[in-house]
């Protein structure tokens, strides 16, 4: 009987040993779609939005690649070389000197969220507490790759900066056009940031860490779909307990803000920006005529 309970023992350290040392890697192909059939309410030609489109290619069609073990990961674009004179050209350049893609650290067990990012130069360590997500689980299966994987559903509050999440705004097509164009309208009228969002998640049991990519978590499996609003984010490869070890730690370089602080930060600088767009149309700026 000692033997028994002896070997059970060392069965249970075993696996435990093995938990606490799993890792893996996970690369995720991101794409966010854009509404162009409306996009510049119908002005706009289309070979002027087919270059428009392949401009902001680089910006809507991203890799991010997930290092994670049992409790914490790491999120963040691929690394790649930019060729001078690209497609993106001009604007991302002026993207990417707004606002970097940045570094998300997540800790499940220590609910703790840490976004490293740049803007305007400037380093922040955006720490907020992980709320465990409150999602509908659904027996609905389907296969990515190798894995089985069960579908999830969430209602995600959005907030002014979420970007992916706006939409045109629904508009009355019995309004009196004759009055639409005698009025002056700004550009930001045609479009709306919803309250929240419908998530819908892909998780596989076959990977037992409740992690995901971007913020996502909190799935009795790794996530490897997730799509919301205009956005599709979707495992392409996946390594588990690589031969290199992977190292998770928590990036230090930056103020650390609140989530609260930093979009203050955002909401005054883009206000500046808009005030200086203004004085060198002299014109309004966001505004124009019908």
């Amino acid at each position: 009987m000692k033997s028994i309970v002896t070997i059970f023992l060392f069965l249970v350290s075993i696996t435990l040993a093995a938990q606490q040392d799993f890792q893996g890697k996970a690369v995720y192909q991101s794409k966010t779609t854009v509404d162009m059939d409306n996009f510049g309410n119908g002005r706009i030609p289309e070979d002027r939005k087919k270059e428009i489109m392949e401009r902001m290619r680089s910006m809507l069609e991203k890799t991010f690649v997930l290092d994670f073990n049992a409790s914490a990961s790491i999120y963040k674009e691929e690394e790649k070389l930019e060729m001078p004179g690209g497609p993106s050209g001009g604007w991302g350049m002026r993207i990417g000197g707004m606002a970097g893609t940045g570094t998300l650290y997540k800790n499940i067990k220590e609910a703790e969220m840490i976004e490293a990012t740049e803007f305007f130069g400037k380093n922040f360590l955006i720490d907020e507490q992980l709320e465990k997500p409150e999602w509908e689980l659904s027996g609905e299966t389907k296969q990515i790759g190798n894995y089985t994987c069960f579908k999830a559903t969430l209602l995600k509050k959005t907030n002014a900066f979420d970007f992916a999440a706006m939409r045109r705004r629904n508009t009355d097509e019995n309004t009196d056009k004759t009055k639409d164009t005698a009025n002056t309208k700004k550009v930001t009228d045609e479009i709306e940031m919803p309250k929240e969002i419908l998530v819908t998640a892909w998780y596989t049991p076959q990977i037992p860490v409740s992690n995901g990519p971007a913020e996502y978590w909190g799935l009795p499996g790794l996530i490897l779909e997730i799509n919301a609003a205009r956005t599709t984010i979707l495992c392409s490869e996946i390594t588990l307990n690589p031969k290199e070890k992977i190292e998770i730690k928590a990036p230090d370089k930056g103020k650390e803000v609140t989530r609260e602080e930093y979009d203050e930060i955002v909401k005054k600088k883009m206000e500046e920006m808009r005030e200086m767009y203004r004085g060198r149309r002299g014109d309004g700026g966001w505004r124009r005529s019908n």
